[in-house]
Parts: structure tokens; sequence; C-alpha cells
């Protein structure tokens, strides 16, 4: 691989592991408003230290370990200026649930892309205005032709099958690990 086809690599690994790398820093730094600065600083860090990363290895324990430096530079700071914080036994518990839970919301998200592949796809449409969309459902409706009252429906009925499909996935899993 070249060195650009590395790099872009290296940005999809990051970008995927956005959400969980949010959750990870601001289960270290609950209640902490400045969780958000601390994950860009991660994100900066890790991007300057991306040559150090070896193709191949962990990306998310090495991104993690990237971000728990980060909290905990985070942490001297808040020190210096007399705030509390919790001790390393509880910094190191929480550090590692949250590598154990956070794998399981990637098992649990790959689950839902696989469920929504399976949708129709005007099924799919539905579920993304309703959840990425600041339209409401009469906009939908208007735009579509179909009933609010039906378009409700039928949310909960893809609901309702998008949960037995994810637990029927994440099981299926399980038996295999």
């Amino acid at each position: 691989m070249n060195g650009n086809e590395n790099e872009s690599a290296f940005v999809e690994q990051l970008t995927e592991l956005q959400l969980v790398l949010r959750i990870y820093v601001q289960s270290l730094l609950p209640g902490d408003s400045a969780a958000h600065d601390v994950t860009q600083q991660a994100n900066s860090t890790i991007w300057r230290k991306r040559g150090d990363f070896e193709i191949g290895t962990n990306f998310k324990a090495w991104a993690f370990s990237i971000a728990r430096y980060e909290v905990l530079n985070h942490r001297k700071q808040q020190a210096r200026t007399a705030r509390f914080g919790f001790s390393e036994e509880l910094n190191d518990t929480i550090a590692e649930e949250m590598t154990t839970r956070t794998s399981d919301m990637e098992l649990r998200h790959e689950a839902l892309r696989g469920c929504l592949e399976g949708l129709k796809s005007k099924d799919r449409e539905l579920l993304l205005h309703r959840y990425n969309s600041s339209a409401t459902l009469k906009d939908y409706s208007a735009r579509t032709g179909r009933s609010v009252g039906g378009l409700k429906v039928t949310l909960y009925r893809l609901r309702s099958v998008l949960l037995d499909c994810i637990s029927n996935r994440l099981q299926t899993e399980e038996g295999r690990v």
C-alpha cells in the first residue's frame, strides 16, 4: 500500500471510531463539559501520531490509549485549578468497563447496519427521514401521499422488526464467540 492509501485507510478508521471515542472520553469525564474538547484534542493527537500506528494492530485500542492520556492530562490541569478528580483505581476501572461497553456498542451498531440493509428502500427512507431529518412526519406525509397515522404504524412495525433482527444477529454473533 502506498502512503495515500495508508492515509485514506487511517482517515476511514478514525472517522468510524468517532462515536465510540466520544462516548469513551465522556465516560471518563462524567459531567465535565470539557469532554468534547478533550475528544477533539485526542483526535488531534491521534492525527499527529498517525505515523506511529502499526497497520494490522488494533486501531481502537491504540486510539483509546491516546484518548486516555488526553483525559489524564485534562485532569492534571483541573487539579491545578483545585478541581476534584477520581482515584487512579477508579479511572482504570471506568476505562476498562467503557472499553468493553464500546465493543458491545460497535456490535450493536454493525447489527443495526446489517438489519437496515435488509429493509426495503422505502422503509429505510422513512426511518432515515424520521431519525436524521428535522422535517416532520406531516411533511413526509405530504411528500409521499401517505397518512401520518399510516406512517406512525409503519414506524412502529419497522422498529419492532429492527429490534428482532438486531437481537437475532447479536445472538448469532454470541454463538460464534
